[in-house]
């Protein structure tokens, strides 16, 4: 889809990885855009079951690419009238019509994709990168990893969603904890403070096989389970409750609720239909 990020589909799992391995797929300007595009041209595939990110290379994701950023603002990448493009401001700038500017969006993007988002994590996911692998639904991290909310280290704070996920995470005082001090944490770490999910000496292939457990389920009832459990954080137990019925309300009898449960007794793997 880019040069800043490879992609490849296959059984409905679309294998979605970091493609900067000489900057530890570091974010710059063109992988910021290239996040988000990503991410929404695979929300339009109706086919589309998982999802894994991952980056090529020895990390995850080091974070902002500050030299980038920095060679961008001594020169004018021109719109004419004396303004520069493509560096922070860009990034931070809202994005019309949407909730999030582009850095958040980033992240947002692989939040609200209706399918499951696997994050197997290597090397370093520091900052932006440690945000990125918090939009996922699932974090695999490699025993030796290493993680921080390093935006502290340059007098930041986490603004690419990272401060609404690591609550709901770790807990409001973990939270505070790591983005105070930005400490590094190891995958053993990570896992154990609740920010992975589990551990995996090859994060990546553990994820594929997820993956594919995850793409083998009724997509109906994967895609509603995500949206309860997305939405959950922000309404009321009643307002939780009516969801939950209408999801069921709506998968009960459907064709795919009915192959599941057919194939289930016939032995045989499911052939579903794509959501509509």
């Amino acid at each position: 889809m880019t040069d800043r990020i490879a992609v490849t589909i296959e059984d409905g799992v679309a294998d979605v990885r970091l493609n900067r391995p000489e900057k530890m797929n570091a974010l710059d300007a063109a992988m910021f855009r290239a996040l988000v595009d990503t991410a929404d041209e695979l929300a339009a595939d109706p086919s589309l079951r998982c999802v894994v990110l991952s980056g090529e290379g020895r990390s995850f994701c080091a974070g902002l690419d500050f030299g980038s950023f920095q060679g961008m603002a001594g020169s004018d990448t021109g719109d004419g009238e004396g303004r520069r493009s493509g560096g922070i401001g860009d990034i931070v700038a809202a994005d019309p019509g949407r909730i999030t500017h582009l850095g958040q969006q980033a992240v947002y993007g692989w939040s609200s994709l209706p399918v499951p988002v696997i994050a197997a994590v290597n090397g370093h996911a520091l900052g932006g990168g440690i945000q990125l692998a918090l939009g996922a639904d699932i974090r695999i991290v490699a025993p030796e990893a290493k993680m921080s909310v390093l935006e502290i280290r340059w007098g930041l704070i986490p603004d690419m969603t990272g401060t609404q996920t690591l609550i709901r995470l770790v807990g409001l005082d973990v939270a505070k904890e790591l983005t105070f001090t930005g400490r590094m944490v190891t995958g053993e770490e990570a896992v154990a403070l609740g920010l992975c999910t589990r551990l995996a000496d090859d994060p990546r292939a553990e994820a594929l096989a997820l993956a594919a457990e995850i793409a083998a389920k009724s997509p109906d009832a994967i895609r509603a389970a995500k949206r309860l459990f997305n939405q959950a954080p922000h309404v009321s137990l009643a307002e939780g409750f009516a969801a939950e019925r209408q999801e069921i309300g709506r998968l009960i009898g459907s064709p795919n609720q009915v192959e599941q449960v057919k194939a289930f007794f016939e032995k045989r793997a499911p052939d579903f239909a794509d959501p509509s």
